[in-house]
């Protein structure tokens, strides 16, 4: 059980959007996983505070702006395959947010991004250099509540941040000559949202007392949730409603970040015949000057008409299915149907 304060419901501080609920038919293990994810919530902004006040402010933004709370609520859900919710496991939960809000700090400086979850990015508030240092305090304290944790724990993080690392640099240094650029960009997805899903996972299977041989099935079945997570988000991106979302449809195409459908564009467009020519047409207008709303939801409407959508879809389900069959082995349980209805929410959300 959590150490959370008497009198904490489902119903406060922790909002999951649709999809990612994990209310079962034992409502009981429901509340106990909102109780818990409060509790983190609590523990995480505690952990950005600072009394020296840019730090405090920029730190606590992107936190403070919400978020799906997904890897925190994996750890958690894991955990409770065993011996379940400790103040270990919950300390891993907020590391695991905390790594998360890290790469975000410094992805948006990267990309230029203008906006994260419905408001202007911290380099937008801050400048470039706030807002990289802010992302490398997270990963300092972070890394210090890890090694709180013991051994074990520092190792998965740092093997993990390693991993994030060399996601992000494969990636801006993109695909090497003659190689297959939707294996490349499978391989970057692994790096920069698999490894961190996956230790999420393997830290609430191991800290709640979860065997070796089941915290490794966990770690593969988060790897899976990941990437899946991921491809669904190349989807989103032209598909979500930019309101509810906070991010513009198709900003992806926009910034020519390389996503699952037009990687599968350009495969068709490099076929022949009559497939080949309609990817052409609608890569045509990908590869335009999409600086205008106007051309860039043309753009967008064109890559969502085209099959390849379906087919990004189909490649998302799959990864889904991959993560649900890396613990079929485990013996049902309520924890058992709550972690497969994770996998298939990570790819039916919308948003």
């Amino acid at each position: 059980m959590t150490d959370s304060s008497p009198g904490t419901s489902a119903e406060q501080a922790v909002k999951l959007p649709a999809g990612f609920e994990v209310l079962t038919a034992d409502e009981d293990l429901a509340a106990e996983v909102y109780d818990a994810l409060n509790d983190v919530e609590a523990r995480l902004l505690e952990a950005l505070s600072s009394p020296d006040q840019t730090a405090d402010t920029s730190a606590r933004y992107l936190a403070e702006a919400g978020g799906k709370r997904v890897r925190p609520l994996l750890t958690v859900l894991t955990s409770m395959l065993a011996d379940g919710i400790s103040p270990d496991v919950l300390q891993a939960a907020v590391v695991m947010e905390m790594t998360h809000l890290a790469t975000l700090y410094h992805d948006d400086v990267m990309d230029s991004a203008p906006v994260r979850r419905g408001a202007p990015s911290a380099h937008e508030v801050w400048g470039n250099s706030v807002a990289i240092l802010a992302g490398d305090l997270i990963l300092a304290r972070a890394s210090q509540m890890m090694s709180e944790l013991g051994e074990e724990g520092t190792r998965i993080q740092a093997r993990t941040f390693e991993r994030l690392v060399m996601g992000q640099l494969h990636e801006t240094v993109g695909v090497a000559e003659g190689a297959d650029a939707k294996e490349h960009y499978l391989s970057v997805i692994a790096d920069k949202t698999g490894s961190l899903v996956a230790s999420a996972a393997w830290l609430g299977a191991h800290y709640g007392g979860c065997s070796a041989e089941v915290t490794r099935m966990l770690e593969e079945y988060g790897e899976a949730v990941g990437v899946a997570f991921q491809l669904a988000d190349d989807v989103i991106d032209l598909t979500a409603d930019g309101e509810a979302s906070g991010k513009t449809p198709g900003t992806d195409l926009r910034e020519g970040v390389p996503t699952l459908p037009v990687l599968l564009l350009r495969e068709k467009a490099a076929a022949q015949g009559e497939e080949s020519a309609a990817a052409q047409q609608v890569l045509g207008l990908v590869d335009g000057d999409l600086s205008s709303d106007e051309a860039l939801a043309e753009a967008a409407a064109a890559v969502v008409a085209h099959p390849v959508m379906e087919e990004a879809w189909r490649t998302a389900q799959g990864w889904a299915a991959k993560a649900k069959a890396a613990i079929a082995p485990l013996p049902e349980s309520t924890v058992k149907t709550a972690l497969n209805s994770f996998a298939d929410a990570v790819v039916e959300r919308d948003g």
